[in-house]
């Protein structure tokens, strides 16, 4: 399998399990089955409920900092990705379509445009972070 084919299915996984967690989920997965029933149609209920089996999982681990989780989800569907092109490589296509169609996660607005300033004087400490912080200061 060539690299432009590998980096296409690491990409089709990544977005997908990706989105799982977000509203634009359902069109993705219609998306991702509407693929298998046009490439390997006996395959696609199956992919149907794997994809439904794979999204409570996500949801479950992004509810509980889970990242090993979705870790594993994100390979499992680059391997599958990877599956369906080594066996019908003319389906790279129709898999570039369907990722521009659901298109990379939309980011959270709030996220991308934090600013922090901090100012200190003397023995005073600051602690910032753009997420969640653990301090274990003894």
């Amino acid at each position: 399998m060539d690299a432009e084919l590998t980096s296409l299915a690491q990409s089709a996984g990544t977005t997908l399990v990706t989105l799982m967690a977000t509203a634009g989920w359902e069109r993705a997965r219609d998306s991702v089955v509407r693929l298998w029933h046009r490439i390997q149609p006996d395959r696609a209920e199956a992919v149907a409920v794997e994809l439904d089996s794979s999204n409570a999982d996500a949801l479950a681990a992004a509810g509980s900092d889970g990242e090993e989780t979705l870790s594993e989800l994100r390979a499992q569907w680059q391997g599958r990705m990877r599956r369906l092109l080594i066996a019908h490589p003319e389906a790279a296509d129709a898999l570039r379509s369907v990722l521009d169609e659901i298109g990379p996660p939309e980011q959270d607005a709030s996220a991308a445009s934090v600013v922090q300033h901090a100012v200190v004087s003397g023995d005073s400490r600051v602690y910032q972070a753009g997420r969640d912080q653990h301090i274990t200061d003894r």
